[in-house]
């Protein structure tokens, strides 16, 4: 694999997520997807692409690497056709215009593989009319909308449980 995240199969090549690159992947081919593993987890899966010299890529492989590269966003190949919702869309042009907006759009997108896509324009859409689009923003929205954790129940061992009684009543007026 090269160190541009991309797996050549079949005369095409295929991007896989960022955190794979520099070990062998172990691909499987079917007739309408590819997937590829490594460590027994997949690192990348795309719809077959049949003919030559095309390159599949998927823009969330890629955003580990935005935290070192975040103008990569603007120009990077995998980010030009990137169709994002429109909410995330609206954050990305309003970041565009400030100093640092390309290190906060990263920290965005950052959530979609925790979060999830829809989370994440939901996020974006409720910073927007609170007309406050910055990254801090969304990650706080993102954070408050989480689930809480749930309760861990341990049970306590019969050797630890304290006794009904531990210490019986004497009453030492009678004495």
């Amino acid at each position: 694999m090269s160190k541009t995240c991309l797996v050549r199969f079949d005369k095409n090549r295929y991007s896989v997520d960022g955190r794979a690159v520099g070990r062998p992947v172990e691909i499987r081919a079917y007739a309408e997807r590819v997937e590829f593993w490594q460590d027994g987890k997949i690192v990348g899966q795309h719809d077959r692409a049949f003919g030559r010299d095309k390159v599949i890529y998927d823009p969330l492989h890629y955003i580990p690497m935005l935290a070192r590269k975040p103008g990569a966003l603007r120009n990077g190949a995998p980010f030009k056709e990137w169709e994002l919702p429109p909410a995330i869309r609206r954050v990305q042009r309003k970041l565009g215009k400030v100093p640092d907006g390309d290190r906060q759009m990263v920290q965005i997108l950052s959530m979609i593989p925790t979060d999830g896509l829809d989370a994440v324009e939901a996020a974006c859409a409720e910073a927007l009319n609170e007309s406050t689009p910055a990254s801090s923003v969304v990650l706080n929205i993102l954070a408050r909308h989480r689930e809480p954790p749930s309760a861990v129940t341990i049970a306590t061992p019969d050797a630890l449980r304290r006794p009904a009684n531990p210490w019986p009543i004497v009453n030492v007026m009678t004495a």
